[in-house]
């Protein structure tokens, strides 16, 4: 196979300042071994994650020209209410600074105490959004999604016999919406196929329970399904977005992932009091709704990069940027989550680590590890994000899997940066022995995993 070159060329570039393993042991004792407190520019290559470190191209940039600033009625708002409209198939667009405040927003109006929702696998925010409403949410992935090491096409499927008992267990009014994310971030950032999304949405429509798709990959995942999925090899990834989306009520949206954006998001829906209900709560905490705590700048951008994001040639190099580090890793003996996702690479941070026990993260200290040794910041998605401490019986509970995230920034790294990223793996695979595990400081009630602190075992 031919290399498949970034199908963009670079007009603007900003430095990288390199540092030293002693600077960088320092950097990380005065950040409490929290990789989301070091300061940016003491990272060489930044894998924290893929939210809003996008770079823009010339034509959203010219959009940030464009941009209307009226308080109300901006023509950038109708811009992006069509190109939303015109992909996503939704009646309401209402804008949102980022994906949690649309998440906020939906389950504000729509979720009581006590009730349930299911999605294959809730990210942190979603999840926690749920919980600070003294709701459950509940995880209902396949089993193969729980399995590292397996290789199946559409490991972010949701279960649908798990769903239908879940259902039957609480009935329809404990359950006021069931979410399937695309692709599934917690579990390895795999695809949902067309399949599944149809048959979640046939179990919806029998019981009248509304079926949101968390959409921040959403392109990411279309071109799965044209890969992966029998009937689809002709079809364009507009085409298949457009039909995931016709199986829904709404969706969320970060538009910091798959709009190629810094800031923004949004919330869609078909529902119109619950599309009333959202407005008067965004008017309150977000600004008025053809604006909804963005510029008009942004609201222009994100509607460019919405139409870029699906262009094949991007998606193809996307892909096969993020397949060519876990193919390099796996050489290497890395173990990771199998096939590779479409936004990072998964390395399987308790297979790796066998020396580290659970209730010391190996996930975090394998991040920690690979800051110390080569200026790599990634995150934990494992027992710091996900466990918590159980004060009933004095010990934390931990998460389904250990695993560091690599996640990639679009558009922002060429392969040297991924060969040297390969090369620092090279590294710590021959003196992983060293690595320590690590315990809490400090954790917070909600999303402790952004400000906790540790120590080294």
């Amino acid at each position: 196979m031919k290399t498949i070159i970034e199908p963009f060329k670079i007009k603007c570039v900003e430095p990288i300042r390199m540092s030293n393993r002693e600077e960088r042991r320092k950097h990380l004792e005065a950040a409490h071994f929290n990789l989301f407190t070091l300061q940016s520019r003491h990272v060489i290559i930044d894998l924290l994650t893929d939210s809003g470190t996008s770079a823009m191209s010339a034509e959203q940039w010219s959009g940030i020209m464009r941009g209307d600033e009226s308080y109300a009625g901006s023509p950038s708002f109708f811009t992006f209410e069509k190109k939303v409209r015109d992909i996503f198939g939704f009646k309401h667009v209402i804008p949102t600074h980022q994906g949690r405040a649309a998440e906020r927003i939906l389950f504000s109006v729509a979720v009581k105490p006590g009730m349930v929702i299911p999605n294959n696998n809730h990210f942190d925010t979603t999840r926690a959004n749920i919980e600070f409403q003294q709701a459950e949410a509940r995880d209902l992935v396949i089993a193969e999604g729980s399995v590292p090491d397996l290789d199946h096409p559409f490991k972010g499927n949701m279960d649908l016999a798990l769903l239908e008992a879940t259902i039957a267990e609480h009935g329809r009014e404990q359950i006021p919406m069931v979410m399937l994310t695309i692709t599934n971030n917690s579990g390895g950032g795999q695809p949902v196929s067309m399949e599944n999304i149809r048959e979640v949405s046939r179990i919806c429509r029998q019981n009248q329970i509304p079926f949101f798709l968390d959409a921040c990959r959403f392109a990411e995942n279309a071109y799965f399904i044209k890969l992966r999925e029998e009937g689809y090899a002709e079809k364009t990834p507009l085409e298949i977005a457009r039909e995931m989306f016709s199986h829904a009520d709404g969706c969320t949206m970060s538009a910091k992932k798959d709009a190629l954006v810094n800031i923004g998001g949004f919330l869609s829906l078909n529902d119109d009091k619950l599309a009333e209900e959202a407005r008067n709560l965004l008017i309150l905490t977000e600004g008025f709704p053809t604006y909804g705590g963005l510029a008009g700048r942004d609201l222009e951008a994100i509607a460019q990069g919405l139409s870029e994001v699906l262009h094949e040639d991007y998606l193809e190099y996307r892909l096969a940027s993020i397949r060519y580090l876990g193919e390099h890793l796996n050489e290497l003996g890395v173990p990771t989550v199998k096939p590779p996702g479409g936004h990072a690479i998964f390395i399987d941070a308790r297979s790796f680590l066998k020396h580290i026990p659970r209730e010391q993260f190996p996930g975090q200290a394998l991040c920690c590890a690979l800051y110390e040794e080569g200026g790599i910041r990634a995150v934990e998605i494992g027992s710091v994000m996900f466990g918590r401490f159980d004060p009933k019986i004095g010990q934390e509970l931990p998460a389904p899997m250990d695993l560091v995230r690599l996640a990639i920034p679009r558009r922002v790294y060429t392969q040297s940066h991924i060969d040297y990223v390969i090369e620092i793996f090279a590294d710590l695979v021959q003196g992983r022995r060293k690595i320590r595990g690590l315990a809490f400081t400090y954790q917070a009630p909600f999303l402790r995993h952004f400000t906790a602190r540790f120590e080294e075992v």
